[in-house]
């Protein structure tokens, strides 16, 4: 199947690119979520009349999201939680975790868009990838303190 695409889209391509896909993926995501449109001459026509009011569109939302990475670059988050012995986390930090600390400072992220390279176990501070927008990436400052540490008191270091 073949399709216009209406905007850009991750791993596909982006807003104006004819691509070919299968016919699942086209009749019941792209099509329906209006990111894309079939490729017939009369669809052709009417994209060229609709790109400019579209690209302006994508070009407002890619300003949003760059807004949006340098308030989350300017933002540290903490996590406060319970450790046991050794200093060993229950249970872990997830993207849940990061985005309801993000949203307590005003910053709205849908959770599915903070990448953790793999849940959070230990205490310290982490460097966490946000995808706004295709080609826009936000990094955080993420620290992970035990229940009853003061924000700004650094981290004890067991001494060898």
């Amino acid at each position: 199947m073949k399709l216009i695409l209406r905007a850009d889209v991750d791993t596909l391509g982006r807003l104006g690119d004819i691509v070919a896909v299968k016919p699942g993926y086209g009749r019941n995501y792209l099509i329906p979520q209006g990111l894309a449109m079939q490729a017939t001459e009369a669809n052709l026509k009417q994209f060229e009349l609709e790109r400019k009011k579209l690209a302006a569109q994508a070009d407002a939302l890619r300003a949003e999201a760059t807004g949006l990475a340098d308030k989350i670059a300017a933002a540290t988050v903490v996590i406060t939680v319970r450790v046991g012995e050794g200093d060993k986390l229950y249970g872990s930090v997830t993207a849940q975790n990061v985005a309801d600390a993000l949203a307590e400072q005003g910053i709205e992220i849908d959770r599915r868009k903070i990448e953790l390279p793999e849940a959070i176990r230990a205490l310290g501070e982490f460097e966490v990838e946000v995808h706004l927008h295709p080609g826009v990436t936000g990094t955080l400052k993420l620290r992970v303190i035990k229940h009853g540490q003061q924000e700004t008191e650094p981290e004890q270091q067991p001494e060898a």
